[in-house]
C-alpha cells in the first residue's frame, strides 16, 4: 500500500537549512584559514559570514512574505522576497570587495601558505555541502516561485564556483610552490562573485520598480481572453501586469456586447479571472467591466467573438 506523498519543506524551513549550512561552513573555513594562512580560504570564510547574514535575511523575508494582506499592507507582503534578493545581491558585492582588498594586500606584501593539504580537504567538504544545499534551494525556489530562495540558491552556486576556483589554486600552489597564485586565484573568484551580485540586484530591481510581466505571460493572458469571445466579451484594453514576489498582479478592462446583463458579465469576468489565475499560477487578477460602445484607444477584439449576449 502506498503511503501519503511526502510533504515538501516550507520556504522558511528551506531557508533554515541554508542558515545551518552557512554556520557550519564558517567554522570549517576559519579553521582551515588559520591553519594554512591562505588568503583565498580566509576570503572564503569571510564570504560565508556574509552568506550567513544573507541566509538569515532570506529566512525572515520568506516567513513574512507568506503572511496574508492586512490593513497596513493591503496588497500583501510578497515584495519582501524581492527586497531580500536585492539585499543578497548587495551582500555578494560586499563579499567580493573584501576578497579583492585582501588579495591585493597579500600580493603586495607577499603571501605565505602552509599545511595546504588540510586546507584543501576542509574546503572540498565545504564545497560539497554548498553544492548540495544550493541544489536543494533551487528546486524549492522553482516549486514555490520564490525570488528570495532563488537568490539564496544563486548566492550559494556562486560560492561553490568560488570554492572550486580556490581549490584549483591551492592545488597549483601545493604542486608548484608559487604562493603568489593564492591571492591571484582569490581575485579571479571575486570577478565571478561580482557578476552574480550585479545580476541578482538587476533582477530584483526590475520587480521593485514594477516592471511589466514578460511578453510571454501577457500573450498567455490575451489567449485566455480571446477564448471568452463566444461568452459575450467584445474587446479588452488597458491590460497591465507586474510581479510581487512569487505572485503576478494583473488588471485590465473588459468590454461586453450590448444586451449582456450585469449578472452575466460578472459571472463571465469571474470565470476569466480563474482562467488567467490558473495560467499564471495563482495570479491576482482585477477586471473592470465596460459596455461594448465604450471604445478606447488600443482596444483588442477577440478573434472568436460572436454576436449576442453570453
Amino acid at each position: 500500500m502506498s503511503g501519503a506523498p511526502a510533504r515538501l519543506p516550507s520556504k522558511p524551513a528551506a531557508a533554515a537549512v541554508s542558515v545551518a549550512s552557512n554556520a557550519t561552513l564558517i567554522i570549517l573555513k576559519l579553521i582551515a584559514g588559520a591553519v594554512t594562512g591562505s588568503v583565498a580560504i580566509i576570503a572564503e570564510a569571510i564570504n560565508s559570514c556574509i552568506d550567513l547574514l544573507g541566509s538569515i535575511v532570506t529566512y525572515f523575508s520568506v516567513r513574512e512574505a507568506d503572511k496574508p494582506a492586512d490593513p497596513e499592507h493591503p496588497y500583501g507582503h510578497e515584495k519582501l522576497e524581492n527586497l531580500a534578493a536585492g539585499v543578497e545581491g548587495m551582500l555578494i558585492l560586499v563579499g567580493a570587495g573584501i576578497v579583492i582588498y585582501e588579495s591585493v594586500r597579500r600580493l603586495i606584501a607577499g603571501a605565505q601558505v602552509q599545511n595546504l593539504g588540510f586546507g584543501i580537504a576542509i574546503l572540498a567538504v565545504g564545497t560539497v555541502i554548498t553544492i548540495a544545499v544550493s541544489a536543494f534551494l533551487r528546486r524549492r525556489a522553482r516549486e514555490t516561485a520564490s525570488p528570495a530562495l532563488e537568490g539564496e540558491a544563486a548566492h550559494l552556486r556562486t560560492d561553490a564556483v568560488a570554492s572550486v576556483g580556490v581549490l584549483i589554486g591551492l592545488a597549483l600552489v601545493e604542486l608548484t610552490g608559487a604562493s603568489w597564485l593564492d591571492p591571484v586565484v582569490a581575485l579571479l573568484v571575486a570577478v565571478v562573485i561580482v557578476v552574480t551580485g550585479v545580476r541578482l540586484l538587476t533582477s530584483s530591481g526590475r520587480v521593485l520598480v514594477d516592471q511589466a510581466l514578460p511578453a510571454d505571460d501577457l500573450e498567455a493572458i490575451r489567449q485566455q481572453i480571446h477564448g471568452f469571445g463566444p461568452r459575450g466579451v467584445a474587446g479588452f484594453h488597458a491590460l497591465r501586469g507586474r510581479r510581487a514576489g512569487a505572485r503576478a498582479l494583473v488588471d485590465l478592462h473588459v468590454q461586453f456586447r450590448s444586451g449582456t446583463t450585469l449578472e452575466a458579465a460578472h459571472a463571465v469576468a469571474h470565470d476569466l479571472q480563474d482562467a488567467i489565475r490558473a495560467r499564471l499560477h495563482g495570479a491576482d487578477v482585477l477586471i473592470h467591466l465596460e459596455p461594448e460602445d465604450s471604445v478606447r484607444p488600443g482596444t483588442e477584439v477577440p478573434a472568436t467573438s460572436a454576436p449576442g449576449p453570453g
